[in-house]
């Protein structure tokens, strides 16, 4: 691609023709201040922080949306621009809840930031017009506070550009514009499938998801009950990240020791039923495809996927794999295995899940998730939740030791550790699935075609004689896109993998939150994914039929993968529900 030559602040810089004056000054490392920029999807100029001063230009331009000509000079801090940057920051303040000692995002808004970098205090803005919105508690995994919004609109770009479902919108004129669903229905109201993509994005504390750390400090402290944590592959992969680590740090370890100074009794990694799940669901599809079943196969670990499937694609259920997700493998396990193995009354046990995945607070709630009468899992919690908690506690995550995750209920292979990267279900299940089929011992372990962050991602495979073709898909908009390919002849697979999350669950709508800056020019799902691929590959077990902990669970209790008992806990039911936007 041909350059042009520009200068910014007086320095001579080259650029890629095409390039916006935003991209050409990270280029040349100046960052300019964003909040409604999102690269690709959402490039709109509308909060007007990015501008800067073009030579010859009368007004000043948005930098998100302006293209870079030859020989154009650009300042991107005169005092005209810090000027109209900080009379921006006031307007919007003017018109903000400006409740920060109680929001879940002070210290850590990109509003709250920027206005410190331009000494905008509370007296020097104006009161505006407001409106009042009551809170929207109606959706199982946020809270939405348009008291605190900005209408930078990346909730409504990330909702629909991405996900492909849009039940939010811009909606009213003027200083009566908000962000909500149709006819004033609550979220939960809507066929929004909990993905919390819009928390992800959102630089305010206008979303957010709803907390349960009161909750789980209470019972941690009752006597009477005995309380376990399960935590999934990708939170070790992010946490660090809140405690101000770079992105792509690994911190195992500390998680665990985490976990066990807070209190928990028993601290068990999902890395353990992620293995399960290999067994159950690399059963089921041996059968689909030596029995004549539905295929292909859809796997079933991402509940924001699932519900995805039963508003959108109603007549895809049952592809779906029967399989419970980790998550509710591992309650069900806890309170059936492990609590008679203990001597524990399944009545006093509760299990708590640390998930990246926003949608896990859906989950727990749904039908057919109760195996032994009671929930499966009591509480899921996000990563950031989790962070909140560790800090609460006072504990000083930097000092803490690496420790190991209790054993049988935290064993996993390297197999189970890579399901929270796109592509890491589909190749944990070709590893056991291989392997099984063709009698032999495995050839390879490393299945990379179906690695990467891309949208959709083919391969075919020759298993015991026959040609096996796969897909993954991540993120939902390209969920889409795949199953129709599917639904119109246009593809045959027999195996698809969907992730609800672009990138997978390290990118999910529940790990910390990183500000637009970040976001937009370092891909945080590579680095996050490198971690679990790391992990992986230093792990003595690499294939979930080695897991040594899951062949007992088989031996002494559930038999054999896809027997009778297996099927009472570890797998589930769906249901077609009505699309509301």
């Amino acid at each position: 691609m041909e350059n042009v030559n520009i200068k910014i602040n007086g320095v001579s810089y080259s650029a890629p023709a095409g390039s916006t004056i935003l991209e050409a000054a990270r280029m040349a490392n100046i960052e300019i201040p964003t909040l409604c920029y999102m690269r690709e999807i959402n490039a709109i100029g509308a909060c007007r922080i990015c501008v800067v001063e073009v030579v010859g230009a009368k007004a000043l331009v948005t930098a998100c949306v302006y293209p870079i000509n030859e020989g154009m000079e650009i300042y991107t801090h005169s005092k005209r621009v810090l000027e109209a940057r900080k009379k921006t920051l006031q307007l919007i303040l003017s018109t903000h809840d400006r409740k920060c000692l109680s929001c879940v995002r002070s210290g850590k808004c990109e509003l709250q930031t920027l206005c410190r970098e331009y000494k905008v205090d509370d007296e020097t803005f104006y009161d505006g017009v407001k409106q009042t919105y009551e809170l929207d508690y109606s959706a199982a995994h946020m809270v939405r506070d348009n008291n605190k919004c900005i209408l930078c609109r990346k909730c409504v770009a990330v909702c629909e550009k991405t996900q492909g479902i849009g039940v939010i919108g811009a909606k009213e004129r003027g200083f009566k514009t908000n962000i909500g669903s149709a006819f004033d229905m609550g979220l939960g109201e809507t066929s929004c499938v909990s993905c919390g993509q819009c928390i992800a994005v959102c630089p305010v504390g206008a979303i957010y998801e709803k907390d349960y750390t009161k909750e789980i400090f209470d019972v941690i402290e009752d006597p009477e009950k005995f309380v376990v944590v399960q935590t999934a592959p990708a939170v070790r992969a992010a946490l660090a990240e809140a405690f101000g680590y770079p992105v792509g740090t690994d911190s195992e370890g500390k998680l665990a020791s985490a976990l066990r100074r807070l209190g928990f009794d028993k601290v068990f990694d999902t890395n353990f039923t992620a293995d399960l799940t290999i067994m159950e669901e690399g059963t089921e599809f041996i059968d689909r495809v030596q029995n004549g079943g539905k295929l292909p196969l859809i796997t079933s670990c991402s509940p924001g996927w699932i519900k995805y499937c039963e508003h959108y694609f109603p007549d895809f259920i049952d592809n779906l794999s029967t399989c419970k997700s980790p998550q509710q493998m591992f309650g069900a396990i806890a309170k059936s295995y492990y609590a008679e193995k203990m001597g524990i009354a399944k009545e006093n046990m509760i299990v708590v899940s640390v998930m990246p995945c926003t949608a896990k607070k859906f989950e727990i709630g749904r039908d057919d998730q109760a195996a032994n009468g009671v929930a499966d899992v009591d509480f899921a919690i996000t990563t950031r939740e989790l962070a909140r908690m560790i800090e609460r506690a006072g504990l000083n995550f930097h000092t803490l030791p690496d420790e190991e995750f209790d054993k049988p209920l935290g064993l996993g292979s390297g197999a189970a550790v890579i399901f929270g990267a796109t592509g890491g279900v589909m190749e944990a299940a070709l590893r056991t699935v291989v392997e099984i089929l063709d009698h032999q011992e495995m050839p390879r372990l490393d299945y990379k075609e179906v690695r990467g962050v891309e949208g959709i991602k083919e391969a075919s495979y020759t298993v015991a004689g026959m040609e096996v073709k796969v897909a993954v898909a991540s993120g939902l908009g390209n969920a889409r896109k795949l199953l129709d390919m599917v639904k119109n002849g246009e593809a045959e697979y027999h195996f698809i993998e969907i992730m609800g999350c672009p990138g997978g669950c390290v990118n999910g709508g529940g790990q910390p939150q990183q500000p637009g800056n970040v976001r937009n020019f370092t891909d945080i799902r590579a680095k996050r994914a490198e971690v679990l691929y790391n992990i992986d590959k230093n792990n003595p077990i690499r294939m979930s039929h080695e897991n040594p902990a899951v062949i007992e669970l088989y031996d002494t209790y559930l038999e054999k993968p896809g027997s009778h008992r297996a099927h009472e806990l570890l797998h589930t039911s769906y249901v077609a529900r009505p699309i509301n936007k």
